[in-house]
Parts: structure tokens; sequence; C-alpha cells
């Protein structure tokens, strides 16, 4: 190991190889805390796609592997260090490398902050639409290892929808250039695709070719109260089949909202069953749009619904979403899952996590993006109580399980990580799951890239 960091001192400099203990435990893991998590031999932070390069090239002959970081935000492990591995972050990648309005792209390093290139280009009258929840600290690298969406993903779609061109440092030191500039282009395997969503088990994303879209008008909110998760979601399918494209469709179950108006005072009534947040951001038709969409909602049991008339009242009706993390804190240590399924299963979903919460006796709040069928089902319960916190385990799994019952997915956009590992094969098949430890064997024959993350 001396000599490992020995060759990558000299390849990078003294100042981007660090081995200090406290550093070394600071890079761990990401936000989920319930994967196990290694201790790393070395952190390194290159600042050019030749020293990601050198890198690679010293894993390999040494044989160590290999866990790219970004910003550790993640939910899934998916950035959890292994025993003795290298840690190499993008910190220092961290350059939006040209906005091009004619072409409506942005090239940019995977340390950049999404919130950061957002401005970037909204300088330029340009809009990069995916925005996560942790859109202030997560980074466009990590962003592209999970395909991550955002409270936007219902009317733009999620990352890698954004997503032309990649280049990308292999488990050998080869660079490879996927993708194209241009708007279409079908030449050959669409490898862009492929490393989009691998979390790092195929290569170091080092550069990004994105687009971007105009900068979009004004937006208006509208948020309405329901006494049951039913009439909720029948008003979501409602406006989604009205042609309406609202750029914001959120949904709080009961319980969540409850833990909201405990937390700060809201307004909710004590028996609400479910709220459901809108937005159009068509400017001068958003007021039309949003005046529509509480007129559906009354016609489906709405007992209030509150329609903003500019940005002020938006950005405090929208305020009951950005709480929900800081209000279920209190509550007790959060296991937060991430399944989608089929619109028209959104009840079964929500119900039937209502029961898995009694069958265990746990707390399970539901908040999602419904616009999409996207729901994070979060368990809720007390870690110092061990019995608590196997209960709350099984009912985690039993989450997943139901999802896939219902024709749905394990994870629609915090990826599979470590959390998920033992479920991905129960939806892939074994024929599909076999392709893809194929398809990973052909980019990293040795297996030194986040070797232990998607497959058990």
């Amino acid at each position: 190991m001396s000599s490992l960091v020995a060759r990558l001192t000299a390849a990078l400099g003294v100042n981007a190889v660090v081995t200090d203990p406290d550093v070394l435990d600071s890079h761990r893991n990401d936000e989920a805390t319930f994967c196990a998590a290694g201790v790393p031999a070395v952190l390194v932070r290159p600042g050019s796609t030749a020293e990601v390069q050198e890198v690679m090239r010293a894993a390999t002959e040494y044989g160590v592997p290999v866990v790219t970081q970004g910003a550790r935000t993640g939910l899934s492990g998916a950035a959890n260090a292994i025993d003795g591995c290298i840690v190499l972050s993008t910190a220092r990648l961290n350059q939006v490398l040209e906005v091009s309005v004619a072409d409506q792209v942005a090239v940019v390093q995977p340390g950049v902050v999404n919130a950061d290139l957002s401005r970037a280009v909204l300088a330029e009258g340009l809009f990069y639409p995916p925005d996560p929840s942790s859109w202030e600290m997560s980074t466009v690298g990590g962003n592209i290892a999970t395909n991550a969406g955002g409270l936007c993903c219902v009317k733009y779609g999620v990352t890698g929808d954004f997503v032309r061109g990649l280049e990308v440092v292999l488990a050998s030191g080869e660079v490879v250039r996927t993708g194209r500039r241009t708007v279409k282009g079908v030449a050959g395997y669409d490898l862009t695709r492929l490393i989009v969503g691998s979390e790092g088990t195929l290569g170091v994303v080092t550069e990004a070719t994105l687009a971007l879209r105009p900068a979009p008008e004004a937006a208006l909110t509208a948020a309405a109260t329901f006494l049951s998760i039913e009439d909720g979601i029948a008003a979501a399918a409602a406006v989604m089949a009205s042609g309406l494209r609202p750029s914001l469709l959120e949904f709080l179950d009961g319980p969540t909202a409850q833990a909201i108006q405990n937390y700060r005072d809201m307004g909710l009534p004590a028996n609400v069953g479910s709220l459901l947040l809108a937005q159009s951001d068509r400017g001068p038709r958003a007021a039309e749009d949003v005046a529509a969409i509480a007129a559906i909602c009354a016609s489906h049991g709405a007992v209030d619904v509150a329609e903003a008339s500019d940005a002020a009242e938006s950005a405090m009706l929208l305020e009951a979403r950005r709480l929900v993390h800081h209000a279920l804190e209190p509550l007790g240590t959060t296991l937060i899952d991430d399944v989608a399924v089929p619109r028209s299963r959104l009840v079964d979903l929500l119900t039937g996590v209502g029961a898995i919460g009694k069958q265990y006796d746990v707390l399970i709040c539901c908040p999602g993006h419904v616009g999409d069928g996207n729901m994070h089902p979060t368990v809720v319960f007390d870690r110092d109580d061990p019995a608590a916190e196997a209960r709350a385990l099984e009912a985690f799994g039993a989450v997943m399980d139901l999802g896939l019952s219902l024709g749905g997915t394990i994870t629609g956009e915090h990826g599979v990580g470590k959390l998920k590992r033992q479920w991905l094969a129960q939806e892939l098949g074994p024929v599909g799951l076999r392709l893809q430890r194929e398809v990973k064997a052909v980019f990293d024959p040795d297996n030194l890239l986040n070797p232990d993350k998607l497959f058990l």
C-alpha cells in the first residue's frame, strides 16, 4: 500500500493524496447509514482526466478497488467505501467548461454542484431541469451515477434525459467518449444510456455534455387537502389525464402532513388524509392552469384548495413539501424507500404501505412524486430499540416487495447501491441479471470499480 500511495502522490501531487485517518473516516459513507461501510486506504482528489487515468492505471496494477464519490448525498450506499479501497473524489473536477446558447448545451465536469450549474445556465437564459431535493449539495456526477430525478421530472424528465454525451475513464485507464453533442444520433449502441445510472461500476465520468432548455416562465402553485388518500390520488390522476402539464405534482399522505403540521403550523386540519401540491411554470398562462387544477381537486373531494397569486405565495405553499425531511427527523431514525409504480396502482401502494406499517408496528410516512408514480415510503423508528430496528428493516423490504408486485420498481431515482442489492435479482430476473453481470465484466474485468454495489 505504501508503494501505491507513493505512485499516486508522484502522479497527482502531495495535496491531492490523503491518508489522514480522520479524513478517511469522514469519506466512508453516504447518507444511507444502514449500509455497511469499510475503511479506505487512501483518498485521492484528481484535478483532470489525465490524473483520473493515472489513478485507474495504478489501481489496476495493484489490484486495488476504486470507489468514486461526489458529495455523498446518496441514499442507497452506492458511494460507501470498502476496506482498503481508493476513494476517488470528484471535488476538484468542478468546472462548468462551456455553456452554449446556440446549441443549448453545457459541458461540465462531474464535481459541479447541481444548483451551481442551474444558476450558471440561467444567467444565459437557459434551464437545466433535473432538480433532486439535494440540488444545493449533490453533484452532476452523482446525479448521473444514479440517474437522479426530482420535483420537476413529472414535466421535464430525469437526469438521463438531458445527458447527450460523456467522457469516461475505464478501469484500464483508457478514455472513451460516448454519445455526441448533437440533438439526434443513433450510431452504434447507446453507451451513454448504459453509463447513466451505473453507480460508478463501469467507469469514472470526467465530463458530461448536457442538454438545456430555454429558461422557464414564472410559476404558480396550488395546494389541496383531502380527507382520504384515495381522493388525493384520484385528483392527481385526473390532473395528469386532463391534458395539463404541471411542472410539479407532489403528494403527502396523512401521517406526513401531520408530522409537518406538528413541526410547523401550516394550517393543516387534524384529520387531513392527504395533501396534493401542483405547479405550472407557463408564465401568464400559469394562473389559468392553477385554476383548472384547483377545480379538478375540488371535484374530487378536496376540503380546501389554495391558489397562489404570485411567487411568494407559491413558495409558501411549497414549503410543506420542503419540510418533510425536517419534520420527520424529530420522530426518529428514517429508512427512505424509493419505489415507483404505474400511476393506476398508486392507491394499492399507499394502502399496502399502511397495512405494512400496522403489521410491523412502525410508522411509515409516504411523500412522493405522485405525477410519475415515484413514492418515498419512509419508515420511522427508534434506532436505540433493537426490536424496532429489526421490524423497520423488515417493513422496508416488504414495501419493496409490494412495489414489485404492483408492476413497479425498487428504485425510481435513488439507485440500488448496497441497500437494495438483494431485490435487484428479483426485479431483473435471472437472464437480465446475467446480462448485466456480463456487461460489468466487459467494462471492468477485474471487478475494481465499486465492486460491492448493485449485485450480491
